[in-house]
């Protein structure tokens, strides 16, 4: 799965930047920068992952205190990035729906550049800080972390600390941080929706929506399994059911994305053929 994450992402971001019309496209600039997001998001966990499974005792197993806080920096960092260019994807696909006349000024290359650097730097921004709160814990019982890599919660069950500030700091600053890109794809949404009921054909209807269907589809599978993670108490964690939320957009999502935004597309279709021919030749 791991390979063929890093393979389908690699294909989507060659494709896409090898093709003069696709890369200057805002739709697909962004699912560039999302597909090379998710091949470092991926091996920030992954690998790990990987060795802790292959050896329950001996060396693969254990991570440093230094590694297992750059590991949740990337994580977070690498994380909340994908969730920003999504918002940014949903944007676009506003612009296009509601407002096509002006697509092409509004949607400038400027302003894909805009989103992309302002993605990167509120979510670095939050890992930062959050990796600074978490280094200053105490770990003093267990150093046993209960998950296949280093996230905020196992780590803040594990600290014999008072943990009343991350909680708080998560309950607010995480909570906007996460949710300022997920309203901005729900107002997007409701005012596509909005303007794709006043088309008077069925045909016309079915048109609007099918260009937002994969988007809608990554949307869901990841949004989905971050809040069922991350906007719950800390009293209420299991580790059991959160690793298996926490495979869902660290691995199954990032696997997904590059065959649900190509499954259907002639475009991506067309340019990953070239890619694959220059290859061969």
């Amino acid at each position: 799965m791991y390979m063929l994450t890093v393979t389908g992402n690699l294909l989507t971001v060659a494709a896409i930047q090898t093709d003069d019309r696709l890369i200057h496209t805002p739709m697909y600039f962004f699912l560039s920068c999302l597909s090379s997001v998710d091949v470092g998001f991926t091996s920030v966990i992954v690998p790990t992952m990987l060795l802790s499974l292959g050896s329950r005792h001996g060396q693969g197993g254990t991570i440093s205190y230094t590694g297992c806080l750059t590991q949740m920096y990337f994580f977070l960092a690498l994380g909340n990035t994908d969730s920003y260019l999504l918002a940014a994807m949903a944007i676009d696909r506003y612009v296009a729906i509601c407002n096509p006349l002006h697509y092409a000024t509004v949607m400038s290359h400027r302003l894909c550049l805009l989103l992309l650097a302002g993605s990167c730097l509120v979510s670095h921004l939050h890992s930062l800080l959050q990796t600074m709160l978490v280094s200053y814990l105490t770990f003093c019982a267990s150093n046993r972390i209960p998950h296949f890599f280093c996230d905020i919660q196992p780590l803040l069950k594990l600290s014999c600390t008072d943990t009343s500030i991350n909680e708080l700091v998560g309950m607010t600053e995480t909570l906007a941080v996460i949710m300022t890109p997920c309203l901005t794809i729900m107002v997007s949404y409701i005012r596509i929706l909005m303007t794709v009921l006043r088309v008077p054909s069925v045909s016309g209807k079915l048109k609007a929506f099918s260009t937002c269907g994969s988007h809608l589809t990554v949307v869901t599978l990841f949004y989905g399994s971050i809040i069922w993670v991350y906007f719950r108490p800390l009293s209420s964690y299991t580790a059991v059911k959160d690793k298996v939320a926490a495979v869902m957009y660290t691995v199954i999502t990032p696997m997904l994305n590059p065959f649900i935004y190509s499954l259907r597309n002639r475009d991506m279709h067309s340019a990953l053929k070239k890619v694959v021919g220059r290859k061969r030749n």
